[in-house]
């Protein structure tokens, strides 16, 4: 089965809008594994205008299924979640000004960079993962830094898959049998949601995890977080 994590950054830019606590982002984060959910994602950013640096002990601390820290691996990012020790840390090339992310690693360019950052993340026993776009050549270099797998970056699938679905598939689909091949988990993320979700998922078998937010936030508006996460978790177990 493959696991459903629920990005609450979207539900910390509400909460820091107002500057209060709320909503309450650790009930929230609460909620959703009570509704179903097997994973809590955050993604927190230098300017911390979504969840802030002093959250993630909080929710560390509350989170009984798998938490997942995603972030550029500054000195100050690393050292946090090295501290924190969450289950897993998702290593992403964004600029600290990025509205949100949009393109995965050069494995190959940046590899010593990479090798180091994983090792240092394994010394805290975290399980790391790679934002990549599906690209053999990356996968291969993925697999030369020690990372335990990779999340593919399903932007550009997300926005074909409205014209051509096979089309915009086949490329992740390709790319998942070699990083199977390579002995690489495989999780994905980004602009996946009801529409898309079941489709990407019958395509990649060996597919471990999705990490989703934004989409499903905006889908609790309409139908309330509890039917919101069982829909999602429909899309995968279906």
């Amino acid at each position: 089965m493959t696991r459903l994590s629920v990005n609450l950054n979207k539900v910390a830019l509400i909460r820091n809008a107002r500057g209060g606590n709320i909503p309450d982002l650790i009930e929230v984060a609460k909620d959703c594994e009570r509704f179903g959910a097997g994973g809590i994602t955050v993604h927190p950013r230098p300017d911390q205008r979504h969840v802030r640096y002093d959250d993630l002990a909080l929710l560390k601390a509350a989170v009984t299924t798998e938490f997942n820290i995603e972030g550029n691996p500054t000195r100050e990012f690393l050292d946090l979640v090295c501290q924190i020790q969450p289950h897993q840390c998702t290593l992403v090339p964004d600029a600290p000004d990025a509205l949100t992310s949009d393109a995965g690693w050069n494995t190959v360019k940046n590899r010593d960079f990479l090798i180091e950052v994983i090792a240092k993340l394994h010394q805290h026993h975290i399980r790391t993962s790679l934002f990549i776009d599906p690209d053999q050549k990356m996968l291969d270099g993925a697999k030369g830094t020690g990372t335990d797998r990779i999340e593919f970056y399903t932007g550009p699938y997300a926005h074909q898959f409205v014209n051509d679905p096979e089309s915009a598939v086949r490329p992740f689909s390709e790319a998942a049998i070699h990083a199977t091949s390579l002995q690489l988990g495989i999780n994905a993320g980004h602009d996946l949601n009801l529409h898309n979700l079941r489709f990407f998922r019958t395509h990649l078998p060996n597919l471990l995890e999705v990490s989703i937010g934004h989409a499903l936030i905006a889908d609790a508006l309409y139908f309330g977080l509890q039917n919101v996460v069982q829909m999602y978790k429909h899309c995968l177990d279906s």
